[in-house]
């Protein structure tokens, strides 16, 4: 229903490729033709599927305008309900508490939370005014609607179905909400780094203290009055999940927690080699996760409450992969046919491995894969690795350090970043020249401005430094959700807080490691692309980027 109260501007150019991209990505499979959903409203809502199963039809100026997942309502109101804006236009939510409200003079008589674009002061809708609204675009006080809201074809069952929908979108309070408090919860699985986790508790505990201690009003986000005469100043609760046993303990343990303590999103987190389980609960207990300290993602073209800054080592598979797709232009001139990876078993190293190995199976080059057991030495692994054009070291640093026992390869080498420790890889100097590193950040020049804020934000808080990235990107999560539910004022509904930094994220400046943060509809991967990088001259240790910012 693009535009059921809106619409009075034209869309934004970004707002028109979210409804475009939209109506590609949620065209939904199992509602094929004459079979009818499981809940109509939601299929008419999300997937535009009528309740015979058949495509909805929108017509406009009385021509058919969209079809199908086309015209499904969410793609400008949004899964939420609430609606979005962008620069001056403004899509007002459409959730049932927000179109039947009673018109109100001033803010003491609202009952529902502020949301941009809400109308106030309008005749509330009857379920017989919103029917003529959907079929005529005329509004509750009879009076047309923007001239782009389409007209939708529905029969009264199919109407009856929208409206309860509707009426499911009536949420007063998310859980994890009090009067008083927010509550948020870090999730660390068994696997995670020690190192790593102390730094990210660190940096939350010290955010969410700040923020506490902060009054009311001191976000620069909150300029509009009108924002702050509904703004409740919340106390910040941080609670700590940390996770026991194999994996197929951890969903069973996350739900003990959440039953115990509801919490309004997971923010940050640690993960080891598998984090599916926590992203599979996040996704079925529909809790936003926001940005946690992974790498190796899920990836998934339909899930919804998970974030991510990017897909960590799976897409340096995709880098590299590209560069040996491309042997002209790489370390190495000649045509690659056969590919060696070694790494460590059951380590990240082997989920980002099979996926390079399936990439490059495609293009016909054959892919050796070397999983090391826990006691082997990287020494041994390397023997008998002359025969390949390629070498692909998916190693931690205390194995890339090993290398200099053993005599540098002499092909082309690609090294894991992320795994290794980016620019302060312990590569030793004889391996460097014929080395290059898949580097899924901004080169250390380019990155220096936007994250020296967060370094000194440690400095004065006496938070040690143990590992930068991981630190900066806590640090950056936790800023987005601060400005985030500063803009949400007191409309906690955990879809909206998704919604919201969906459409935030591409106007942040301050973007740590990463260049530029955007995310639309079906997108879960804030950073797109990286870089190949080699090891500058003269003395090797500096890394500049040997390929254009590259988005696989």
């Amino acid at each position: 229903m693009p535009g059921l109260v809106a619409m009075a501007t034209v869309f934004p150019r970004r707002l028109l490729f979210a409804s475009a991209l939209a109506a590609v990505l949620l065209v939904s499979t199992h509602h094929a033709l004459g079979a009818p959903p499981v809940d109509a409203g939601a299929a008419i809502f999300r997937d535009g599927i009528a309740g015979d199963g058949r495509p909805v039809e929108a017509t406009h100026q009385g021509q058919l305008a969209m079809r199908g997942a086309a015209a499904a309502c969410m793609n400008c109101h949004r899964r939420s309900g609430l609606g979005a804006k962008e620069g001056n236009t403004v899509i007002p939510p459409i959730a049932a508490q927000y179109l039947f409200h009673p018109p109100a003079k001033n803010p003491d008589e609202l009952t529902v939370p502020f949301i941009d674009g809400m109308r106030t002061s309008r005749e509330p809708y009857t379920e017989a005014t919103l029917a003529r609204a959907i079929r005529e675009g005329i509004d509750s006080e009879g009076k047309p609607l923007g001239y782009l809201m389409p007209q939708f074809d529905l029969s009264d069952a199919d109407m009856h179905a929208l409206i309860g929908y509707l009426k499911t979108l009536d949420r007063r309070r998310a859980l994890g909400v009090t009067d008083t408090v927010l509550h948020f919860a870090t999730i660390i699985t068994p696997d995670a780094d020690p190192v790593k986790r102390r730094g990210m508790l660190d940096v939350l505990e010290h955010y969410f203290a700040d923020k506490n201690a902060a009054p009311l009003g001191a976000t620069p986000a909150l300029r509009s009055s009108r924002k702050m005469m509904f703004m409740v100043n919340r106390r910040w609760e941080l609670h700590v999940w940390e996770l026991h046993g194999p994996p197929e303990t951890w969903q069973a343990q996350l739900r003990q927690y959440l039953a115990k303590q509801p919490v309004f999103a997971v923010l940050s987190g640690l993960g080891g080699r598998n984090w599916a389980p926590v992203h599979d609960f996040c996704e079925r207990e529909q809790v936003p996760c926001l940005f946690p300290n992974v790498e190796v993602p899920v990836e998934s073209e339909h899930d919804f409450y998970s974030m991510y800054f990017s897909r960590g080592v799976l897409l340096e598979a995709e880098l590299i992969a590209k560069r040996i797709r491309e042997p002209a232009s790489s370390a190495s001139a000649r045509p690659v046919k056969t590919v060696l990876q070694i790494y460590r078993a059951g380590d990240s190293g082997e989920a980002a491995a099979q996926a390079l190995a399936a990439d490059l199976k495609k293009q016909g080059i054959a892919v050796e894969n070397h999983a090391m057991p826990a006691n082997a030495r990287v020494a041994a692994a390397l023997r008998g690795a002359s025969h390949a054009d390629v070498l692909v070291l998916w190693l931690r640093p205390p194995d890339i350090a090993a290398l200099g026992d053993a005599p540098a390869a002499s092909v082309a080498v690609y090294v894991s970043g992320l795994m290794g420790g980016l620019d302060r890889v312990p590569l030793p100097a004889h391996w460097r020249d014929n080395a290059r590193l898949a580097y899924p950040v901004d080169l250390p020049q380019g990155r220096r401005v936007r994250v020296d804020y967060a370094f000194g934000w440690f400095a004065i808080r006496h938070i040690p430094v143990v590992d930068e990235r991981v630190q900066a990107d806590t640090y950056l999560a936790c800023g987005l959700l601060a400005e985030t539910l500063s803009h949400m004022v007191d409309a906690f509904v955990r879809d909206y807080l998704v919604e919201r930094i969906d459409d935030m994220l591409e106007h942040r400046i301050l973007t740590g490691y990463y260049p530029r943060l955007t995310l639309a509809p079906g997108q879960r991967y804030a950073s797109k692309g990286g870089y190949i990088v080699r090891f500058a001259e003269p003395d090797r240790l500096r890394v500049v980027a040997d390929s254009d910012w590259i988005v696989p």
